[in-house]
């Protein structure tokens, strides 16, 4: 018989308890801030027709080779879920009577079949908020000032980087780039800080366009250039660029969040289902530099998957769990041992432990027994090992007496609390 193999599957990851307890407390702050913002929760399913997930209005192409696929007994084809935003269109899609605008988070599993690096896994947790049913730039500016309002409270320093997909349609079309060919280019200019100009200029020559254009995308990519830049096109795709940026900004001054906003005339997001306005959140510094958090506009995903013309107004930011766990690993930030607030030890008094435990869970605290029998010296010790706060030796003694000591561990002061 061979011998089973005990390795985790390749990208996927266990937690332990210390491990968790800091995943825990990551997307427990998200959730309240989500929470705060007035956003209601939802969960999809992680398994989907092949056919919703490889939609033309979903990922793109660059997803769909990640697609984790499979078929049932009846066999048809399904996939696991690569995000939350597709399952999240359907919802809409199949709910015609959601009051609007609606405001959805969802935390859960996704899996994608693609590289591993540093924060990078191919199962992960993403943690989403979407908003449908507002046309204005006012919802770009809440999630952006929600996203700087939760890695204040993780004390993690970010910066936003954001621009406008129809800024760049606009301008490749300005430069002569076959309409066919517009989104593969904004795929590779999306990995202008991941590759050198050499590697991204070839990417470019082997999509063979004409030397002029890729002349004039040189001299963009060479001028750096700030929201003024696009103002000197008339095209009407970039003035609407242009209209949205602005609007975005002066919101984002009005909330006094300007100073962690950064434009990025080069930002792409690779997915093609982006309308307008795009952004990916950076550690403010630190060795992941791939972004912790993303998102944009995504006008034409809903309507799109009901086959009708119709637009629905939708933008959404998502946050990687396991990234910014990933981040906090790296700025060595210290864990929460334990959640634990009180801890018992029984001296043949286990019934008794039990119910003065259930006593103090009812008053709120978090109470773990010693359920094994250890000696008073090994229990102090995994009491210390642990980080438990307090301890709560009970002994037949303290039974007679009606009452019970509580150490606390830090200071070494004793309590006498009645039974």
């Amino acid at each position: 018989m061979k011998k089973m193999d005990y390795q985790n599957v390749r990208g996927t990851q266990d937690f332990l308890p210390e491990a968790e307890r800091a995943r825990r407390t990551i997307s427990r702050t998200l959730e309240d801030t989500f929470i705060a913002y007035g956003c209601q929760p939802i969960e999809t399913p992680i398994l989907n027709y092949t056919s919703l997930m490889a939609s033309k209005y979903a990922g793109g192409a660059a997803i769909l080779e990640e697609i984790y696929t499979l078929t049932d007994r009846g066999e048809r084809d399904l996939a696991l879920r690569y995000d939350l935003t597709i399952p999240f269109a359907k919802i809409v899609a199949m709910n015609p009577t959601i009051p609007m605008p609606f405001k959805r988070y969802e935390m859960g599993k996704v899996f994608r079949d693609g590289p591993i690096k540093a924060g990078r896994f191919r199962e992960f947790t993403q943690c989403d908020v979407d908003i449908v049913g507002v046309e204005s730039q006012a919802a770009e500016a809440e999630l952006m000032m929600m996203a700087v309002e939760a890695f204040q409270k993780l004390e993690v320093p970010i910066k936003i980087q954001y621009n406008n997909r129809k800024l760049l349609e606009g301008i490749l079309v300005e430069f002569d780039v076959p309409k066919e060919l517009i989104n593969r280019v904004i795929l590779i200019l999306d990995k202008m800080e991941k590759i050198n100009r050499e590697t991204l200029m070839k990417e470019l020559a082997e999509l063979e366009l004409t030397m002029p254009t890729m002349d004039r995308i040189e001299q963009f990519l060479d001028a750096a250039p700030t929201i003024e830049y696009f103002t000197n096109y008339e095209q009407a795709l970039i003035q609407e660029g242009v209209k949205e940026v602005k609007e975005l900004q002066s919101y984002l001054d009005s909330l006094d969040i300007s100073g962690y906003c950064v434009f990025n005339p080069f930002l792409a997001r690779g997915l093609e289902i982006y309308t307008g306005t795009i952004y990916e959140i950076f550690l403010e510094e630190g060795v992941i530099k791939s972004s912790i958090g993303s998102g944009g506009r995504y006008d034409n995903a809903i309507g799109g998957l009901l086959d009708s013309e119709q637009r629905f107004a939708t933008v959404g930011i998502s946050f990687g769990l396991d990234v910014i766990n990933a981040a906090f690993e790296t700025m060595n930030r210290p864990t929460m041992k334990t959640d634990i607030d009180i801890y018992i030890i029984p001296l043949q008094t286990m019934p008794e432990s039990l119910r003065l435990a259930k006593k103090l869970r009812a008053q709120g605290y978090c109470v773990e027994v010693e359920l094994s029998n250890k000696k008073v010296k090994k229990a102090m010790d995994k009491a210390n090992r642990e980080g438990y706060p307090k301890v709560i030796v009970l002994g037949e003694q303290e039974i007679t007496d009606g009452v019970y000591k509580v150490k606390d561990m830090a200071s070494g002061e004793v309590t006498i609390e009645q039974l």
